[in-house]
Protein backbone atom coordinates (compact mmCIF):
# COMPACT_ATOMS: atom_id res chain seq x y z
CA UNK A 1 0.00 0.00 0.00
CA UNK A 2 2.46 3.06 -1.46
CA UNK A 3 -0.30 5.78 -0.54
CA UNK A 4 -0.98 4.17 3.11
CA UNK A 5 1.21 6.74 5.19
CA UNK A 6 0.37 9.72 3.00
CA UNK A 7 -3.41 8.76 3.72
CA UNK A 8 -2.53 8.56 6.90
CA UNK A 9 -1.01 11.86 7.15
CA UNK A 10 -3.81 13.25 5.79
CA UNK A 11 -6.38 11.93 8.27
CA UNK A 12 -4.55 12.87 10.74
CA UNK A 13 -4.54 16.68 9.85
CA UNK A 14 -8.47 16.33 8.91
CA UNK A 15 -9.34 15.08 12.09
CA UNK A 16 -7.70 17.91 13.37
CA UNK A 17 -8.89 20.41 11.80
CA UNK A 18 -12.87 18.66 12.27
CA UNK A 19 -11.70 18.53 15.89
CA UNK A 20 -11.06 22.31 15.78
CA UNK A 21 -7.23 22.15 17.38
CA UNK A 22 -4.69 24.91 17.46
CA UNK A 23 -1.74 22.99 18.52
CA UNK A 24 0.27 21.70 15.69
CA UNK A 25 1.10 18.21 17.16
CA UNK A 26 4.90 17.12 17.23
CA UNK A 27 6.75 15.55 14.39
CA UNK A 28 7.06 12.17 16.17
CA UNK A 29 3.58 12.33 16.75
CA UNK A 30 3.08 9.04 18.72
CA UNK A 31 0.12 7.08 18.74
CA UNK A 32 -1.01 7.60 15.20
CA UNK A 33 -1.29 3.87 14.36
CA UNK A 34 -3.58 2.70 16.98
CA UNK A 35 -5.32 6.10 16.27
CA UNK A 36 -6.55 5.52 12.80
CA UNK A 37 -9.27 3.08 13.09
CA UNK A 38 -10.50 5.91 15.75
CA UNK A 39 -9.92 8.86 13.18
CA UNK A 40 -11.52 6.61 10.41
CA UNK A 41 -14.92 5.73 12.37
CA UNK A 42 -14.90 9.69 13.48
CA UNK A 43 -14.82 10.67 9.34
CA UNK A 44 -16.80 7.89 8.33
CA UNK A 45 -19.41 6.58 10.84
CA UNK A 46 -21.64 5.09 7.93
CA UNK A 47 -19.08 2.34 7.42
CA UNK A 48 -19.15 1.27 10.99
CA UNK A 49 -21.56 -0.42 13.22
CA UNK A 50 -20.45 0.10 16.72
CA UNK A 51 -23.37 0.01 18.58
CA UNK A 52 -22.44 2.51 21.79
CA UNK A 53 -21.62 5.50 20.28
CA UNK A 54 -21.59 8.80 21.60
CA UNK A 55 -25.33 11.09 21.96
CA UNK A 56 -25.83 13.57 19.51
CA UNK A 57 -26.40 16.71 21.99
CA UNK A 58 -24.40 15.89 24.72
CA UNK A 59 -25.22 17.28 28.25
CA UNK A 60 -21.29 17.14 29.48
CA UNK A 61 -18.00 15.68 28.38
CA UNK A 62 -15.93 13.16 30.71
CA UNK A 63 -12.51 10.89 29.64
CA UNK A 64 -12.12 7.62 30.40
CA UNK A 65 -8.67 6.21 31.73
CA UNK A 66 -7.44 3.54 32.13
CA UNK A 67 -10.39 2.33 30.22
CA UNK A 68 -10.16 -1.41 29.54
CA UNK A 69 -13.69 -2.30 27.36
CA UNK A 70 -15.42 1.16 28.74
CA UNK A 71 -17.69 0.12 31.74
CA UNK A 72 -16.96 3.51 32.94
CA UNK A 73 -17.95 5.16 29.48
CA UNK A 74 -21.36 3.30 29.36
CA UNK A 75 -22.45 3.93 32.53
CA UNK A 76 -21.52 8.06 31.96
CA UNK A 77 -23.10 7.73 28.27
CA UNK A 78 -26.16 6.16 29.35
CA UNK A 79 -26.39 9.84 30.82
CA UNK A 80 -26.47 11.82 28.18
CA UNK A 81 -22.17 12.42 28.23
CA UNK A 82 -19.75 12.32 25.35
CA UNK A 83 -16.32 10.46 26.08
CA UNK A 84 -14.03 13.31 24.44
CA UNK A 85 -10.57 11.12 25.61
CA UNK A 86 -10.10 7.31 26.36
CA UNK A 87 -6.58 5.79 27.21
CA UNK A 88 -6.02 1.99 27.21
CA UNK A 89 -2.37 -0.06 26.74
CA UNK A 90 -3.91 -3.87 26.43
CA UNK A 91 -4.78 -4.25 22.57
CA UNK A 92 -6.91 -6.89 23.02
CA UNK A 93 -9.62 -4.41 24.99
CA UNK A 94 -9.16 -1.63 22.47
CA UNK A 95 -10.08 -4.18 20.18
CA UNK A 96 -13.25 -4.82 22.25
CA UNK A 97 -13.58 -0.47 22.71
CA UNK A 98 -13.55 -0.16 19.14
CA UNK A 99 -16.27 -2.77 18.59
CA UNK A 100 -18.61 -1.31 20.85
CA UNK A 101 -17.63 2.64 21.16
CA UNK A 102 -16.12 3.39 17.08
CA UNK A 103 -13.11 4.91 19.16
CA UNK A 104 -10.10 2.86 19.57
CA UNK A 105 -8.23 4.26 22.85
CA UNK A 106 -4.95 6.35 22.93
CA UNK A 107 -2.11 4.31 24.61
CA UNK A 108 -0.02 4.62 27.92
CA UNK A 109 -1.14 7.75 30.14
CA UNK A 110 1.98 7.82 31.87
CA UNK A 111 3.73 9.36 28.98
CA UNK A 112 3.28 13.06 28.56
CA UNK A 113 2.84 12.78 24.59
CA UNK A 114 0.08 10.93 25.54
CA UNK A 115 -1.51 13.46 28.48
CA UNK A 116 -1.17 16.45 25.96
CA UNK A 117 -3.71 14.76 23.83
CA UNK A 118 -6.51 15.27 26.34
CA UNK A 119 -8.83 18.42 25.03
CA UNK A 120 -9.06 21.14 27.52
CA UNK A 121 -11.79 22.27 29.12
CA UNK A 122 -13.95 18.47 29.88
CA UNK A 123 -15.97 18.13 32.90
CA UNK A 124 -15.55 14.92 34.21
CA UNK A 125 -12.75 12.48 34.71
CA UNK A 126 -13.41 8.84 34.94
CA UNK A 127 -11.01 6.04 36.43
CA UNK A 128 -10.02 2.94 37.57
CA UNK A 129 -6.65 2.72 38.20
CA UNK A 130 -4.84 -0.01 40.18
CA UNK A 131 -4.18 -0.36 43.42
CA UNK A 132 -0.17 0.21 44.43
CA UNK A 133 2.11 1.31 47.35
CA UNK A 134 3.58 4.60 47.38
CA UNK A 135 7.08 5.32 49.15
CA UNK A 136 5.89 6.38 52.15
CA UNK A 137 8.81 6.17 55.08
CA UNK A 138 8.80 9.72 56.68
CA UNK A 139 7.42 11.62 54.10
CA UNK A 140 3.81 13.53 54.63
CA UNK A 141 1.88 11.54 52.27
CA UNK A 142 0.66 13.78 49.58
CA UNK A 143 1.31 14.13 46.41
CA UNK A 144 5.44 13.88 46.08
CA UNK A 145 5.19 10.71 47.80
CA UNK A 146 2.79 8.95 44.73
CA UNK A 147 5.62 9.81 42.25
CA UNK A 148 5.92 6.72 39.52
CA UNK A 149 2.21 4.71 40.49
CA UNK A 150 -0.41 4.90 37.91
CA UNK A 151 -2.20 7.27 40.39
CA UNK A 152 0.15 9.91 40.03
CA UNK A 153 -0.74 9.91 36.46
CA UNK A 154 -4.56 10.25 36.94
CA UNK A 155 -3.61 13.00 39.83
CA UNK A 156 -1.35 15.04 37.45
CA UNK A 157 -4.28 15.35 35.05
CA UNK A 158 -6.52 16.60 37.57
CA UNK A 159 -3.87 18.94 38.70
CA UNK A 160 -3.40 20.14 34.93
CA UNK A 161 -6.99 20.37 33.34
CA UNK A 162 -8.59 20.71 36.67
CA UNK A 163 -12.29 19.76 35.17
CA UNK A 164 -15.22 19.87 37.62
CA UNK A 165 -15.66 16.18 38.93
CA UNK A 166 -13.90 12.52 38.77
CA UNK A 167 -15.09 9.52 39.73
CA UNK A 168 -12.47 7.25 40.67
CA UNK A 169 -13.00 3.20 41.26
CA UNK A 170 -10.72 0.57 42.80
CA UNK A 171 -10.66 -2.72 44.86
CA UNK A 172 -11.80 -2.90 48.04
CA UNK A 173 -8.70 -3.87 49.86
CA UNK A 174 -7.88 -0.11 48.95
CA UNK A 175 -9.25 0.83 52.07
CA UNK A 176 -6.92 -0.80 54.50
CA UNK A 177 -3.59 -1.42 51.86
CA UNK A 178 -0.52 -0.53 53.37
CA UNK A 179 -2.32 -0.18 56.48
CA UNK A 180 -4.73 2.72 55.39
CA UNK A 181 -1.60 4.83 54.67
CA UNK A 182 -2.56 4.43 50.57
CA UNK A 183 -5.67 5.55 51.03
CA UNK A 184 -4.63 8.54 53.24
CA UNK A 185 -1.98 9.66 50.76
CA UNK A 186 -4.74 9.43 47.78
CA UNK A 187 -6.89 11.75 50.01
CA UNK A 188 -4.51 14.19 51.06
CA UNK A 189 -3.11 14.76 47.08
CA UNK A 190 -7.10 14.68 46.01
CA UNK A 191 -6.98 17.56 48.31
CA UNK A 192 -3.64 18.75 46.97
CA UNK A 193 -4.42 18.86 43.57
CA UNK A 194 -8.14 21.26 44.29
CA UNK A 195 -10.96 18.53 45.23
CA UNK A 196 -13.23 18.63 47.57
CA UNK A 197 -13.20 14.29 48.70
CA UNK A 198 -16.78 13.21 50.45
CA UNK A 199 -16.18 10.40 52.28
CA UNK A 200 -15.30 7.38 49.76
CA UNK A 201 -17.19 4.16 50.25
CA UNK A 202 -17.57 0.47 49.46
CA UNK A 203 -20.00 -0.15 47.08
CA UNK A 204 -21.39 -3.34 46.08
CA UNK A 205 -23.02 -4.51 42.66
CA UNK A 206 -25.55 -6.88 43.66
CA UNK A 207 -27.66 -3.74 45.15
CA UNK A 208 -27.95 -2.54 41.44
CA UNK A 209 -29.57 -4.76 39.24
CA UNK A 210 -26.55 -7.15 38.72
CA UNK A 211 -26.01 -11.24 40.78
CA UNK A 212 -22.55 -10.95 41.37
CA UNK A 213 -21.41 -10.22 44.92
CA UNK A 214 -18.96 -7.66 44.11
CA UNK A 215 -16.95 -4.64 45.90
CA UNK A 216 -15.30 -1.93 45.16
CA UNK A 217 -14.17 1.65 46.70
CA UNK A 218 -15.46 4.43 44.95
CA UNK A 219 -14.18 7.71 45.18
CA UNK A 220 -15.65 11.00 43.82
CA UNK A 221 -14.88 14.93 44.08
CA UNK A 222 -15.77 17.83 43.19
CA UNK A 223 -13.36 21.41 42.09
CA UNK A 224 -12.97 23.45 45.19
CA UNK A 225 -14.28 26.63 43.58
CA UNK A 226 -17.57 25.27 42.77
CA UNK A 227 -18.80 25.66 46.06
CA UNK A 228 -19.85 22.42 45.99
CA UNK A 229 -19.03 20.74 50.31
CA UNK A 230 -18.38 17.28 50.64
CA UNK A 231 -22.42 17.05 52.24
CA UNK A 232 -23.83 18.39 48.52
CA UNK A 233 -23.01 14.12 47.64
CA UNK A 234 -24.72 11.46 49.04
CA UNK A 235 -24.39 7.85 47.62
CA UNK A 236 -26.74 5.82 45.82
CA UNK A 237 -28.89 3.64 48.50
CA UNK A 238 -27.57 -0.12 48.77
CA UNK A 239 -30.43 -2.26 50.45
CA UNK A 240 -32.14 -4.41 47.59
CA UNK A 241 -31.30 -7.55 46.01
CA UNK A 242 -33.29 -8.08 42.19
CA UNK A 243 -31.44 -10.44 40.69
CA UNK A 244 -30.30 -14.07 40.91
CA UNK A 245 -27.45 -15.95 38.93
CA UNK A 246 -30.49 -18.29 36.97
CA UNK A 247 -31.80 -14.56 35.86
CA UNK A 248 -28.24 -14.15 33.28
CA UNK A 249 -27.96 -17.95 32.65
CA UNK A 250 -27.52 -17.86 29.01
CA UNK A 251 -31.17 -18.69 27.64
CA UNK A 252 -29.89 -21.89 24.84
CA UNK A 253 -28.09 -24.63 26.16
CA UNK A 254 -24.05 -23.11 26.00
CA UNK A 255 -21.15 -25.84 23.75
CA UNK A 256 -20.01 -28.50 25.99
CA UNK A 257 -15.88 -26.78 25.50
CA UNK A 258 -18.10 -24.78 28.56
CA UNK A 259 -18.23 -28.27 30.89
CA UNK A 260 -15.36 -29.47 32.95
CA UNK A 261 -13.49 -32.60 32.17
CA UNK A 262 -13.88 -35.40 34.47
CA UNK A 263 -10.22 -35.69 34.93
CA UNK A 264 -10.63 -31.55 35.90
CA UNK A 265 -13.19 -32.08 37.97
CA UNK A 266 -11.68 -34.85 40.43
CA UNK A 267 -8.97 -32.21 40.35
CA UNK A 268 -11.17 -29.58 41.82
CA UNK A 269 -12.87 -32.05 43.99
CA UNK A 270 -9.85 -32.81 45.77
CA UNK A 271 -8.06 -29.74 46.00
CA UNK A 272 -11.11 -28.53 47.81
CA UNK A 273 -10.80 -31.31 50.28
CA UNK A 274 -7.17 -30.41 51.20
CA UNK A 275 -8.00 -27.14 52.01
CA UNK A 276 -11.03 -28.24 54.16
CA UNK A 277 -8.83 -30.47 55.83
CA UNK A 278 -6.34 -27.55 56.70
CA UNK A 279 -9.62 -25.60 58.13
CA UNK A 280 -9.72 -22.68 55.32
CA UNK A 281 -12.36 -22.22 52.41
CA UNK A 282 -10.35 -22.37 49.62
CA UNK A 283 -11.33 -24.18 46.40
CA UNK A 284 -14.41 -24.19 43.95
CA UNK A 285 -17.80 -23.25 44.50
CA UNK A 286 -21.10 -23.55 42.56
CA UNK A 287 -23.72 -21.10 42.11
CA UNK A 288 -27.28 -22.15 42.66
CA UNK A 289 -29.74 -21.21 40.00
CA UNK A 290 -30.81 -18.65 43.14
CA UNK A 291 -27.78 -17.63 44.00
CA UNK A 292 -25.50 -14.77 43.78
CA UNK A 293 -22.14 -15.21 41.88
CA UNK A 294 -18.86 -14.09 43.60
CA UNK A 295 -16.94 -11.51 42.10
CA UNK A 296 -15.63 -12.47 39.10
CA UNK A 297 -11.91 -11.80 38.90
CA UNK A 298 -9.23 -12.60 36.81
CA UNK A 299 -6.87 -15.17 37.32
CA UNK A 300 -6.51 -17.78 40.36
CA UNK A 301 -9.38 -19.50 41.04
CA UNK A 302 -11.72 -16.74 38.92
CA UNK A 303 -14.01 -19.23 37.43
CA UNK A 304 -13.79 -21.89 38.85
CA UNK A 305 -15.36 -19.96 42.29
CA UNK A 306 -18.54 -19.23 39.87
CA UNK A 307 -19.21 -22.55 38.50
CA UNK A 308 -22.90 -23.51 38.02
CA UNK A 309 -24.77 -26.84 36.85
CA UNK A 310 -26.80 -27.28 34.06
CA UNK A 311 -27.98 -30.57 32.19
CA UNK A 312 -29.50 -29.05 28.82
CA UNK A 313 -26.49 -29.76 27.17
CA UNK A 314 -27.01 -33.20 25.78
CA UNK A 315 -24.17 -33.46 23.22
CA UNK A 316 -21.42 -33.67 25.71
CA UNK A 317 -18.66 -34.60 22.78
CA UNK A 318 -15.36 -32.30 23.54
CA UNK A 319 -14.98 -30.04 21.32
CA UNK A 320 -11.28 -29.63 22.57
CA UNK A 321 -8.05 -32.26 23.67
CA UNK A 322 -9.25 -32.12 27.30
CA UNK A 323 -7.93 -35.15 29.88
CA UNK A 324 -10.83 -37.52 30.53
CA UNK A 325 -14.68 -37.36 29.15
CA UNK A 326 -16.90 -34.41 29.83
CA UNK A 327 -18.08 -35.01 32.97
CA UNK A 328 -21.97 -35.83 33.28
CA UNK A 329 -23.07 -34.29 36.49
CA UNK A 330 -24.02 -30.85 34.79
CA UNK A 331 -20.84 -28.59 36.09
CA UNK A 332 -19.62 -26.12 33.86
CA UNK A 333 -17.50 -22.66 34.01
CA UNK A 334 -19.99 -19.55 33.31
CA UNK A 335 -19.40 -18.08 29.82
CA UNK A 336 -17.58 -15.08 28.92
CA UNK A 337 -21.81 -13.53 27.64
CA UNK A 338 -22.61 -14.94 31.29
CA UNK A 339 -19.82 -12.89 32.67
CA UNK A 340 -20.51 -9.52 30.55
CA UNK A 341 -24.70 -9.88 31.70
CA UNK A 342 -22.94 -10.09 35.78
CA UNK A 343 -20.75 -6.62 34.82
CA UNK A 344 -24.35 -5.43 33.39
CA UNK A 345 -23.58 -5.27 30.02
CA UNK A 346 -26.41 -5.08 27.53
CA UNK A 347 -26.44 -8.62 24.98
CA UNK A 348 -25.67 -6.06 22.20
CA UNK A 349 -22.49 -5.23 23.59
CA UNK A 350 -19.95 -7.06 21.07
CA UNK A 351 -17.43 -9.97 22.59
CA UNK A 352 -14.82 -9.87 19.33
CA UNK A 353 -12.03 -11.26 21.04
CA UNK A 354 -10.89 -15.17 22.15
CA UNK A 355 -12.59 -16.57 25.31
CA UNK A 356 -9.56 -15.96 27.45
CA UNK A 357 -9.33 -12.54 26.48
CA UNK A 358 -13.11 -11.60 27.30
CA UNK A 359 -12.93 -13.22 30.50
CA UNK A 360 -9.64 -10.92 31.54
CA UNK A 361 -11.74 -8.19 30.20
CA UNK A 362 -15.29 -8.50 32.19
CA UNK A 363 -13.33 -9.70 34.76
CA UNK A 364 -11.20 -6.39 35.05
CA UNK A 365 -14.29 -4.41 34.44
CA UNK A 366 -16.00 -2.48 36.64
CA UNK A 367 -20.22 -3.12 37.03
CA UNK A 368 -21.93 -0.88 34.85
CA UNK A 369 -24.76 -0.53 36.83
CA UNK A 370 -23.30 0.22 40.31
CA UNK A 371 -21.19 2.76 38.24
CA UNK A 372 -24.18 4.41 36.56
CA UNK A 373 -25.96 4.85 39.75
CA UNK A 374 -23.27 7.14 41.27
CA UNK A 375 -22.78 8.72 38.59
CA UNK A 376 -25.65 9.94 38.12
CA UNK A 377 -25.49 10.88 42.17
CA UNK A 378 -22.51 12.91 40.66
CA UNK A 379 -24.09 14.75 38.06
CA UNK A 380 -27.16 15.41 40.40
CA UNK A 381 -24.68 16.98 42.60
CA UNK A 382 -23.21 19.38 40.18
CA UNK A 383 -26.80 20.07 38.38
CA UNK A 384 -28.53 21.30 41.73
CA UNK A 385 -25.84 23.81 41.98
CA UNK A 386 -26.52 24.29 38.13
CA UNK A 387 -22.59 23.73 37.16
CA UNK A 388 -23.22 21.46 34.53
Amino acid sequence: MPYANKAQDILNLWYEFVHGEKEQRPNDFVGVSESTDAYQAYLFPELFQAPFLAPQNPKFTFIDLFAGIGGFRMAFQNLGGECVFSSEWDEQAKKTYYANYGDVPFGDITKESTKNKIPKGFDILCAGFPCQAFSLAGKKLGFAETRGTLFFDVAEILRRYQPKAFFLENVKGLAIHDKGRTLKTILNTLDEVGYVVPEPQIVNAMFFGVPQHRERIYIVGFRKDLGLTAEDFSYPEQKEVTKKWIDVREENPVPAKYYLSTRYQQTLINHKARHAAKGNGFGYDIIPDDGIAHAIVVGGMGRESNLVIDFRQKDLTPTTNIKGTVNTDGWRKMTPREWARLQGYPDNFKIVVADASAYKQFGNSVAVPAIQATAAQLLKSLNDKNIL
